[in-house]
């Protein structure tokens, strides 16, 4: 078992109630477990127009989450991706439904369709005001008779429960309801397929791919395409969004379908908002997950042309967490540095061999990012060559800025900006290891001695040591054989780093927080830089 649960036939009942106890007694249940599985707000008093959704689960937070004062009245569950059935929608209708009625809003699925129709009419049959309004704003599948319904059924709940709550009837809240629908505008993208609990997953969409336009059930999409990158998987969805947009203002609603990170979501929002529709979008809701698929991971993007009538009940705060606030867009704004850290730019100087030289130790380090990341997956958290290769790269950047010709100002100068570039505990160890050089050598001392005062100063603050299983393990000794040369140098530092491979125990570092099992015979990937490094220039000379 890879998912948290216990049985499988149990897993929306016990999610159902663990929600409800979480809840703070906003909500409750009616009595009908396992086959009626309805969530209500516990202040309910049926005085105004009840605002009743749902469907299969496995979407959460929708529609549980959503169940509260300006939203929905009820949510009604079934199975994961399946319909409930139509008693349970019948007696969620009929434990709201007052004299203002009942507005059903449903997601354009057959069976969902199917049951909350039969409801609404044999709840009509009781004598009930009940009205529904289907879903469709998928754009994916644009031949399709019948669009599916996304995660703008969400643009629905807002504002047709904002004006539910403000005491209008009925018949405005459907029309208001069916008016957002008809303007609402959805697609969705993945990277991976969810995985059904109890299930075996779907391994459809293949490496270096991503499915663009699939639904919430996990059903394929209408194409696979090539994936690179975040801008370009944002530009298609917008592209197929941007063709049904006008020239008028809209808000955007961005969704997490399960799986993705908040920092990739964040991401998405900022290629969401500078890409071609980015100056049409006034207001964003998210990027959060509110109608997801499971552990998909993937997004999709709604978007709606904005009223003030609508901008008013978007904007309208409400209690459920699971709601992110709908927030105006602005450009991204900043600030000066406070005094004392803007830095103090050394006065630039050329001088080719040292710039070339410089130029060669950052692009060996760029060449080594993929595999010092898989190195450091293994002991760590598998960032090892990429921090180093961005601070390789900020380097090359300030090129034109570094005093090149004064070995002593150019170690200063490279310590401030790696203290400013590069993350992490590494990136605040080489920045001290540089300044200390370059105060070393400002002294007069030579190449090497100001390097080994750097290293000297860098194990005093780190606390780390050769043995520790650090890059000093093939710094230390590299410096130390220096004066007979770069091979002897270089044979130092690769003995050194080999020699981490044989230390089941780190003293510092991310290291020094994995199971010894884990760190026999991997080399440190820190260690294993620096002897790279030597290899490459001593190979170059």
């Amino acid at each position: 078992m890879t998912q948290f649960m216990n049985k499988r036939e149990n897993i929306v009942t016990e999610a159902i109630d663990g929600a409800i106890m979480a809840s703070g007694g906003r909500l409750v249940r009616l009595d009908g477990f396992p086959h009626i599985r309805v969530v209500l707000r516990a202040d309910w008093d049926r005085s105004r127009v009840a605002i009743v959704s749902g469907g299969g689960s496995g979407h959460e937070p929708a529609h549980v989450g959503f169940v509260g004062p300006g939203m929905l009245t009820a949510a009604v569950c079934g199975d994961v991706f399946a319909s409930p059935s139509v008693d349970a929608v019948l007696a969620g209708i009929l434990a709201v439904t007052g004299p203002a009625g009942c507005l059903l809003v449903v997601k354009n699925y057959t069976g969902d369709r199917l049951n909350f129709g039969l409801a609404a009419e044999r709840a009509r049959a009781f004598g009930l005001k009940v009205s529904m309004v289907i879903v469709d704003d998928d754009i994916a599948l644009p031949d399709l008779p019948q669009s599916r319904g996304l995660a703008g059924t969400l643009f629905v709940h807002k504002i047709a429960g904002y004006l539910a709550e403000k005491g209008h009837d009925l018949a405005a809240v459907t029309r208001a309801a069916e008016r957002v629908i008809a303007g609402t505008r959805s697609i969705g993208m993945s990277l991976d397929t969810c995985t059904v609990p109890g299930s075996a997953k779907e391994d459809r969409i293949a490496k270096g791919k991503a499915e663009l336009g699939l639904g919430i059930h996990g059903e394929p999409g209408v194409q696979q395409i090539d994936f690179t990158d975040a801008e370009q998987a944002m530009a298609a969805m917008i592209e197929k969004l941007a063709a049904k947009t006008e020239g008028r203002a809209y808000v955007a609603l961005l969704n997490n379908l399960g799986a993705a990170s908040v920092l990739e979501m964040s991401v998405l929002a900022y290629e969401l908002l500078r890409s071609e529709l980015g100056s049409k979008i006034r207001f964003i809701v998210g990027p959060a997950a509110m109608m997801t698929s499971l552990d998909m991971r993937g997004v999709s993007v709604s978007i709606l042309p904005l009223t003030p009538e609508d901008e008013i009940a978007l904007l309208d705060g409400v209690t459920m967490a699971a709601w992110p606030g709908c927030q105006p867009v602005a450009a991204a704004q900043k600030r000066a540095l406070p005094d004392g850290l803007t830095p103090i730019r050394p006065i630039p100087s050329d001088h080719l061999p040292t710039r070339e030289f410089l130029e060669k130790c950052c692009n060996i380090m760029i060449a080594m990012e993929a595999d010092l990341n898989a190195l450091d997956a293994k002991s760590g958290d598998g960032d090892t060559g990429s921090t180093l290769a961005g601070a390789a790269r900020a380097l090359i950047d300030a090129m034109d800025h570094l005093p090149l010709a004064d070995h002593t100002q150019l170690y200063r100068a490279i310590g401030l900006e790696l203290s400013q570039t590069m993350g992490g505990s590494s990136g605040v160890l080489l920045a001290i290891f540089f300044a200390a050089a370059g105060d070393a050598a400002s002294s007069g001392l030579t190449m090497r001695a100001a390097l080994q005062a750097g290293l000297e100063r860098m194990q005093e603050i780190g606390g780390a040591k050769p043995g520790d299983r650090t890059m000093i393990d093939a710094l230390h000794p590299a410096l130390a054989a220096l004066d007979a040369g770069l091979p002897a140098a270089t044979a130092a530092a690769r003995q050194g780093a080999n020699h981490t491979a044989t230390l089941s125990v780190a003293k510092a570092g991310r290291a020094a927080y994995v199971n010894s099992e884990k760190l026999k015979g991997q080399l440190d990937p820190g260690a294993e830089a620096v002897a790279r490094l030597f290899e490459a220039l001593n190979k170059g000379r």
